[in-house]
Parts: C-alpha cells; sequence; structure tokens
C-alpha cells in the first residue's frame, strides 16, 4: 500500500479566474483567513464587509442589504450596551463609543459590498452553523449577540428547507444584480465546540445538505470541500491550532492551495509565486539600512515591482509601493 491518507482533489473549475479577477468572501473566520490571504497577493479581493457571520441567515442578509439601493444603516437599527453602540447585524469590530461613529463604519463599509459585490466574478460563502440565535422580542435573528443578556435571545437550530428556500430566492436575486456571479459554498471545518460533539455534527450536516440542495439547483453554484480537507483529508490533531478546533496555519495554507489549483488560472499562480516573493523582499528587515548592499536590494525590488506591475496593468500594486523606502 502506497498511499497512507485519503487525499481530497476539489473537481476543478470550468471557468478559472484571471489574476483581476474580483473576488468576494463572505461568512466564517475560515472565509476572512482565506480572503485575506488573496488580499495580501494584491488581488482585487474583498472580505466580510459587515465582519464575520456564522450562519447562512445573517449572511444571507448581509448579501440581500448589499443589494439594497437604499440600504442604509440609520440610528434606530443600532443598540446600545456596556457603553458602545452596535449592529445586531454585524461583528463588533463595528462597535464604537459614538453612535455617528458605529453608523459612519458601517455604512462606508456597505456601500464597498454593494459596488463590489456587483462587479464579483465570484462569491466565495462559507457556513459555519446551522444553530441561530433570535432577538426574544422581535424575532430577528441576530449575527452577533454583542454579550446582551441571554435572556434577549431565543435559540434554534435552523432546518435544511428553510435555509434552502432562502438562498434560492437570494440566488436568483444576485443573477439579476449580477448576471455574471459565480457561488462557491463551502462549509467551515473549524468545530462549534460549545454546542457538544453531537451538536456541532448536527449543525454540520444540515448546512452540508442545505449546500449540496443549492448545488444541485443552481448551474451557477459549486462546493468546494473545506470541511472535507481538514476532517478526511489531513485527519491529524497536528494540522490544528491550539484550541484544538481551527486549522493550523498549516492547513490553512494547504487548503487555500487546493483551492488555487482548483479555480485560478496559469498566469494568476504564476501571478501569485511572483508576488509572493515579492512580498517576502518587502518584508526584509536589515541590521543596517545605510549599507550599498540594501541601496540595491532596494532598487532591485523597486525595478521588479513596477515590471510587474506594467505586465499585470489591470490591478494596482500601489499599496506595495508604499513599502519601499524613500
Amino acid at each position: 500500500m502506497d498511499n497512507f491518507r485519503t487525499e481530497i482533489e476539489p473537481t476543478p473549475s470550468d471557468s478559472k479566474l484571471s489574476y483581476d479577477a474580483h473576488m468576494f468572501f463572505m461568512g466564517s473566520c475560515f472565509a476572512t483567513n482565506i480572503g485575506a490571504y488573496f488580499q495580501q497577493t494584491q488581488f482585487n479581493a474583498l472580505v466580510n464587509p459587515f465582519g464575520v457571520l456564522y450562519n447562512p441567515f445573517s449572511i444571507a442578509n448581509a448579501l440581500d442589504r448589499m443589494m439594497d439601493e437604499d440600504g442604509q444603516y440609520k440610528k434606530s437599527d443600532l443598540s446600545f450596551n456596556n457603553g458602545l453602540w452596535q449592529s445586531f447585524d454585524h461583528h463588533g469590530q463595528f462597535n464604537e463609543v459614538d453612535a455617528d461613529a458605529c453608523l459612519n463604519g458601517i455604512n462606508e463599509s456597505l456601500l464597498i459590498g454593494h459596488d463590489f459585490l456587483k462587479k464579483a466574478n465570484i462569491l466565495f460563502i462559507t457556513f459555519g452553523t446551522a444553530w441561530v440565535y433570535q432577538l426574544a422580542e422581535s424575532e430577528k435573528i441576530v449575527s452577533n449577540c454583542h454579550k446582551f443578556p441571554a435572556s434577549h435571545f431565543n435559540r434554534f437550530l435552523s432546518k435544511v428547507d428553510d435555509i434552502v428556500g432562502l438562498y434560492e430566492r437570494l440566488v436568483l436575486r444576485l443573477k439579476e444584480f449580477n448576471p455574471s456571479i459565480k457561488i462557491v459554498l463551502t462549509i467551515s471545518p473549524v468545530r462549534h465546540w460549545k454546542d457538544g460533539a453531537h451538536g456541532n455534527q448536527l449543525s454540520k450536516s444540515i448546512l452540508h445538505l442545505a449546500a449540496d440542495s443549492l448545488v444541485n439547483r443552481f448551474d451557477n453554484i459549486t462546493y468546494f470541500p473545506a470541511y472535507e480537507l481538514l476532517l478526511d483529508d489531513l485527519r491529524d490533531y497536528r494540522f490544528y491550532a491550539d484550541d484544538l478546533l481551527h486549522p493550523s496555519k498549516l492547513a490553512i495554507e494547504y487548503i487555500k492551495n487546493k483551492y488555487i489549483e482548483a479555480w485560478l488560472d496559469d498566469d494568476a499562480k504564476q501571478f501569485i509565486k511572483r508576488i509572493s516573493k515579492l512580498n517576502k523582499a518587502l518584508a526584509h528587515r536589515p541590521f543596517n539600512k545605510s549599507t550599498e548592499a540594501y541601496s540595491q536590494f532596494i532598487k532591485k525590488t523597486a525595478t521588479q515591482l513596477k515590471s510587474l506591475q506594467k505586465e499585470y496593468s489591470n490591478i494596482s500594486l500601489n499599496k506595495m509601493t508604499d513599502y519601499l523606502p524613500e
């Protein structure tokens, strides 16, 4: 026996993404981890403009709100608790002591999301959990409880049919909003241990069934096996972080490379290699910046950066240029 693990090869996409593709990442912290990599490698990538979202209903609400022409939030949409203004639709990263500052941050990010979604080539959605929190008073599903007392919420396990019905409507609306958009569904491999081992498995099973149903209903939706890559392919605690729940950096790197291989064209892969090499050069911190060797190193890096920008003119490398010394 030559192979001692069940290696998974994701199905290659029929329409590979180029280096200048617009990639929109929505959902759990796993989506943030993958999306952040493409931002670092200078792709046109937007990650979670509402902050990290875990359940399918909150993700759908955010996408619906971004498609609304009049989706701006108002002060009446905010809540105040523990000295902070916050939105139940958003992650705590938007919380502010001043209501106007909170609203400005939320609405600026909303506008960015609206514009980006309209031109996105791909929407990468990661479902984290099927467990949902709902305001007891209004039955509004929340994205974050923001440390309000537990008595404010009802908690329930969503149903497959409810998720599928919601996303059938959402996908049709997305097709009208951006006819060329393709959607990749994936299930976060992060285990939600506060639900218990059985509760976590129930939740993930519901998400798998819902995702599979949607893939079978729509020709612009595919499934990427991030969950399976960690639990069935790598399948070892050495590929987990110290909490034994989240994937390690090595595991994220492995899963990310599988995504690149399945979805990016050869030119985009070559672009990543060259950008990664330049990122490493720009991160170099010498002991003595006044040496002739370091001066030559900076000139060489600047020349390579300018050459790359000229060759790949459809994207901006200005952020990388900012790291070069004057």
